[in-house]
């Protein structure tokens, strides 16, 4: 038990999901009793009004609910509630019930029963005020001097005092350079008001100067001239606080401490009546709400004041006399008289916890037995200290705060695919091109391996499927106990899907020892939709225009084996031949070769074969191994269809250019018909009418275009999400081809795959385009560069650019295309390249931001001109040519200099630095070869003189090498103009041309093999 902790003498819970405010709750006789006997009246947000007269009552468990008088649900919130004498011509007390747009007043009276418990009371309205403003909150008392009755004074969100004198409205007042609205108080002494404005002051008006101001039919400029008699508002007195008001209050009980208290966030002030400081209370912490009460001591006020931090402290002007601990933060705090208890302090919480309490403590019987004087043993002490301390060292490691993440998981999450159709169909769109459209149904069972509680169950599938409920709210699960939860799936669009796998997410919480909440955890999942969802078997074509061949090392396969569900109503009995005809798409066929182990698949549609792919790729997979065999293998022989995946990325990227300029043009008509509607409202209000010379037939025609925009955007939007999953399918597709032709590992797939599709869905700042634009630069600096050098330009250059609109497409799909012709070329995907190059300090220093290009193609043209002519074939040659084996031949029989270009053209390119001393010896030994002009050597030298040296005996050597050196010198002299060296000539060549020299060297060699 301790001193410094509120007596709670009686509590109740208000509702459940209720919230209350300082002005929810007040104390008084309501009921008119006679008894000076206070009740206490408490109204909330949610527009419960509740009258309760606290009582002890040990005999009956139901205590709160003896001591409830009434609980009224009324329309609408209730921000603040008053007792007062608000009806003429009569004593008694009346309840004052403030709502946002309503003042109402009403009657509390009680009748008495012939048993116990059977008092009845009832509420009954008096009259009421629809307000035209929204209330803020409100205040009373005798205004102007008149006493017997009380009247009301309401403050509105927007800065206007609303004056009410019982059931008639009195006048208007909008407060002078109004933003916000603060706390309001009436002074009966002074017969003024005081509120705290958006200038953090303190202002008085009197009631007198309200009165006879300007009428506040409207708000009106300060600056501008007064259209109506009266005086401009302006107040009394004003003082500085400097920061927010909480809460003001004006004590009246008694005249000879006259005082005005301001609550501030930090501080507390006490004034006189003329806004002059009688004393300043700067507070350590944060406070909620105050009240002054009446002190035994003349002169001075007691203050109730109320914190965050739960507690209740007690204030004799300055000094604190005392501080009691309360269960909760009080917004609101009362004191009040009841029967069997007086002084007693009312608390409210802002979640509806109601408290009568009183401090001090009840007074204690128990007495401490005398604790017997001993001598401490040190030795048994330090026993103790050391058994405590490995305790401790125990629990810190094997603490259980968060679960282990090395343990089973909570929950076990399986789904299952019917294998059959839904019958009747769950599907939005009955049918599509005269096809019914099914759907399925999926089953997930959640199974608890431990206790988990607030468990919510999430599905997603991806556009155009769609699912008939995507969120389950599940029980709490104790050990060993599932749950089964089932919703069908079925196709929503016009297009086929790019995807048939769906997510299955499920959020619940654990506890654990040390946390009995639980500690939030998530398990994902998923499962796959079968093909049959979205195409249906139908009569191959012959003729189409994209055709895609898979080879196996396998011999055919009968395709009615491999899609059995399809086989039903295929045509060809011999099963090589299979067609699917998507419900919303184009027509697929399967082809097997009856001699060769091939499949073709062709469709007029290229972005409508990557499920068909996929979907016979993966059942090769499943068919052989089933059978046993372990080396089967699958391949793509070539070229790559860049170009037909390259008329998606147009259309896609134009859509997003025609969402662009809708967005603009819906921009700019917005702008003229406000601009048009201006105009007219200023001739309508113009007293001599003018003509309106077609304004209205111009804004008909503005609000069509305006019309006609929105749909057009509306339309282009739907396309726009169309493209993209088609995009996303020739993405996959691209993807599954690049694998099967260059055999790349699941890893490496993965890579590529989050490379060409960054994004789940294209968003207005931030697109398909950019973002993959970025992932494929990144690769080719990093993974895909041809020498340490570019990589260590990635490392050394920090960030990249902001990702913005682009202009064009051409730059995205040469990056495209030159990284498929890297990774044809040998490139390998990984992420750990960056981490495991070796890059040379010299290298480093050279890969300084502006020192090279970050990309090989943006140094010159060479190699973007040899793409745009190899971005169509991309046919893999295991073979050279004679051509290249009588090159190689040559490059064998040659001194240094040109075994060490060799060896950095095959990328040994570990001392870079090296090589371009090395060029430059090579350099200087050509210079003095060239003046000797000796017929022996004449085999080196035309590989790089070939213009100057023309001896008679390697005139048929010479030919051949000559065309490709007159090629690679004028590449060089571009090259060397687009670097915008200083030094000119072929023998002043800085050290960085020349390492471009070589890289540029290396192309066309590459290209040729």
């Amino acid at each position: 038990m301790s001193l410094f902790k509120a007596r709670d003498w009686w509590s109740a819970a208000l509702g459940e999901g209720e919230e209350f405010d300082q002005g929810c709750l007040c104390v008084g006789d309501v009921d008119n009793s006679g008894t000076g006997h206070d009740k206490v009246v408490v109204g909330s947000y949610m527009g419960m009004l509740r009258i309760f007269s606290p009582h002890t009552n040990k005999s009956s468990e139901g205590g709160v609910a003896d001591a409830q008088l009434l609980e009224v649900q009324l329309q609408n919130a209730i921000i603040q509630v008053e007792v007062g004498k608000f009806v003429s011509c009569s004593e008694l007390l009346h309840l004052a019930v403030l709502h946002p747009r309503k003042l109402s007043v009403y009657s509390v009276s009680g009748t008495a029963g012939n048993v116990e418990h059977g008092d009845q009371y009832q509420l009954k309205l008096v009259y009421e005020h629809n307000l035209k403003r929204t209330a803020c909150n409100m205040t009373y008392g005798t205004f102007g001097g008149v006493t017997g009755h009380h009247s009301l004074c309401i403050q509105s969100m927007d800065g206007m005092l609303m004056f009410f004198e019982q059931d008639s409205y009195s006048f208007g007042r909008f407060l002078p350079g109004f933003l916000l609205p603060g706390p309001l108080i009436y002074n009966s002494r002074t017969d003024s008001f005081l509120t705290v404005s958006s200038a953090l002051q303190l202002e008085s008006y009197k009631y007198e100067t309200l009165s006879v101001a300007t009428e506040a039919e409207s708000r009106q400029d300060p600056d501008l001239p007064l259209k109506t008699g009266g005086k401009r508002l302006m107040p009394d007195w004003t003082l500085v606080l400097g920061e927010q008001a909480l809460d003001l209050s004006v004590p009246s009980f008694s005249h000879s401490s006259a005082s005005i208290f301001v609550l501030g966030e930090r501080n507390l002030y006490c004034l006189r009546d003329n806004g002059q400081i009688r004393f300043m209370k700067k507070l350590e912490f944060n406070p909620s709400c105050f009240l002054p009460y009446a002190s035994v001591s003349d002169g001075i006020t007691n203050l109730l004041l109320g914190n965050h931090t739960n507690m209740l402290l007690v204030y004799q002007d300055v000094t604190l006399k005392w501080a009691a601990q309360l269960p909760f933060v009080p917004v609101a705090v009362r004191v009040a008289n009841f029967l069997e208890l007086k002084g007693a302090v009312v608390s409210l919480s802002s979640e509806g916890h109601l408290l009568c309490s009183y401090m001090g403590t009840d007074p204690s019987f128990f007495t401490t037995p005398k604790v017997d004087a001993r001598e401490a043993d040190y030795e048994q002490v330090d026993a103790e200290m050391k058994k405590l301390q490995k305790v401790i060292r125990e629990v810190t490691r094997t603490q259980d705060i968060l679960p282990k993440t090395d343990t089973e998981e909570d929950l076990v999450v399986t789904s299952a695919v019917s294998s059959s159709m839904d019958s009747p169909s769950q599907a939005l769109i009955q049918d599509a091109g005269g096809l019914p459209i099914p759907s399925v149904t999926v089953q997930v069972k959640v199974k608890a391996a431990s206790v988990v509680h607030s468990s919510k169950l999430t599905v997603g599938v991806q556009p155009p499927l769609a699912i008939t409920q995507d969120q389950f709210v599940l029980e709490p699960m104790a050990v060993g106990s599932s749950t089964v939860v089932a919703f069908s799936a079925f196709l929503n669009g016009r297009y086929p899907p790019a995807d048939l796998t769906g997510d299955i997410t499920v959020s619940y919480s654990s506890p654990t020892e040390l946390n009995p909440k639980g500690v939030p955890r998530v398990l994902q999942s998923r499962f796959s939709l079968p093909l049959s969802l979205v195409c249906v078997p139908s009569s191959p074509t012959k003729t189409t225009k994209f055709k895609i061949t898979v080879d196996t090392n396998q011999p055919p396969v009968n395709l009615t084996a491999i899609f059995p569900e399809f086989s039903s109503k295929s045509e060809d009995k011999d099963g090589n031949t299979l067609a699917f005809q998507f419900l919303s798409g184009a027509k697929v066929t399967v082809l097997a070769s009856k001699t060769s182990q091939r499949y073709r698949v062709q469709s007029d549609s290229f972005e409508d074969m990557w499920l068909v792919v996929k979907e016979l790729v993966q059942r090769f997979d499943q068919h052989f191994a089933k059978l046993g065999i372990k080396d089967f293998k699958k391949s793509f022989s070539g070229p790559l269809p860049l170009q037909e995946y390259f008329l998606s990325v147009d259309h896609h990227f134009q859509l997003r250019v025609n969402a662009q300029q809708y967005q603009d043009l819906l921009s700019e008509r917005a702008v003229q018909f406000r601009a048009i509607q201006r105009r007219l409202l200023t001739r309508f209000k113009d007293k001599t009418p003018a003509p309106l010379q077609s304004l209205d037939t111009l804004l008909d025609a503005t609000y069509s275009q305006v019309m006609a925009l929105a749909e057009a955007a509306e339309e282009n939007r739907a396309q726009l999400e169309e493209a993209f999953v088609r995009l996303r399918s020739a993405t996959h597709l691209l993807v599954l081809l690049l694998s099967l032709w260059q055999g790349l590992t699941p890893d490496q797939t993965a890579i590529l795959e989050a490379t060409l599709l960054p994004l789940l869905q294209d968003t207005p700042q931030l697109g398909w385009e950019e973002s993959c634009d970025a992932a494929v630069s990144h690769l080719l600096r990093s993974c895909l560069s041809r020498n340490p050098k570019d990589q260590a330009t990635s490392l050394a250059q920090a960030g990249g650019p902001v990702l913005s609109f682009p202009r064009d497409t051409e730059r995205l799909k040469k990056h495209i295309a030159l990284m498929c012709d890297r990774i044809a070329k040998g490139g390998r995907l990984t992420l750990a390249s960056e981490a495991n190059a070796q890059v040379p300090i010299q290298v480093q220093n050279l890969a300084a931001p502006g020192g090279v290009a970050p990309i090989a193609e943006a140094a010159g043209d060479g190699e973007e001109l040899e793409l745009q002519q190899q971005a169509a074939k991309f046919i893999k040659k295991k073979q050279p040519s004679k051509k290249v084996k009588k090159d190689k031949e040559k490059k064998d029989v040659s001194t240094e200099p040109s075994e060490v270009a060799v060896k950095e053209e095959a990328g040994d390119a570990e001392e870079p630095v090296k090589v371009v001393k090395k060029e430059k010896k090579e350099s200087s030994k050509e210079k003095k070869e060239s003046k000797k002009d000796s017929s022996k050597e004449a085999k080196e030298e035309t590989k790089k003189e070939s213009k100057k040296d023309s001896s008679k005996e390697t005139k048929e050597e010479t030919k051949k090498e000559s065309k490709k050196e007159s090629s690679s010198s004028s590449k060089e002299k571009k090259d060397k103009e687009k670097e915008a060296t200083k030094e000119t000539g072929e023998k002043k060549v800085s050290r960085k041309s020349s390492v471009k020299v070589k890289e540029k060297k290396k192309e066309p060699e590459a290209g040729d093999d």
